[in-house]
């Protein structure tokens, strides 16, 4: 048996805000992960939230976000899991570039994007700046894209180990992560 006990802070009084901010990362090839807790601790500290929480979110669909240790041999572990989880050079249908997109919705989604792929050069382009990287859409499924954390007494409620990590699941490239500061200065 085991016991369990609770605990809780004073309710919080003073000045609600609700602010949002991003941190722009150049990620490497593969995938990537990186450390963020800092830069949440200092927008944080910089937002004067004492009570509340921090919701962040990656926005892009081949890029995850979670909270775990970040330590050089378990970063080589989860690429190398990664990897075998979701093989890069399995015959994903997303991969068959030419063969997209698919007519209905999956055309209307690349015309709002401003691809007019009527014209069939503009459709050519597309296609080419499409990547193969179904497999990085998978693993930010499963991974997923958002955390919400805490906030008790100015500071994030997150264990001595555990960090907020980024990872890109398919880089090199320009990555935004957005961070709303929710609370009570």
């Amino acid at each position: 048996g085991g016991m369990v006990t609770m605990a809780s802070s004073p309710a919080a009084t003073g000045a609600m805000t609700i602010q949002y901010k991003t941190i722009n990362i150049k990620t490497g090839p593969g995938i990537t992960v990186w450390e963020i807790t800092s830069h949440i601790r200092e927008m944080l500290e910089e937002s004067g939230v004492k009570n509340g929480f921090v919701n962040v979110i990656s926005r892009h669909t081949t890029t995850a976000l979670t909270i775990n240790e970040y330590e050089g041999r378990l970063r080589d572990d989860m690429r190398e899991f990664f990897a075998k989880l979701a093989p890069p050079s399995h015959p994903y249908l997303h991969n068959v570039i030419h063969e997209r997109p698919n007519p209905g919705e999956d055309t209307e989604r690349v015309v709002a994007n401003g691809w007019d792929i009527s014209d069939p050069k503009v459709l050519e382009a597309w296609r080419n700046q499409e990547p193969i990287n179904a497999h990085s859409h998978l693993l930010s499924m499963m991974l997923g894209n958002s955390e919400t954390i805490p906030v008790a007494d100015g500071k994030m409620m997150i264990g001595q180990w555990q960090n907020v990590l980024f990872l890109d699941l398919d880089g090199d490239r320009e990555r935004t992560v957005g961070v709303q500061i929710v609370g009570i200065q």
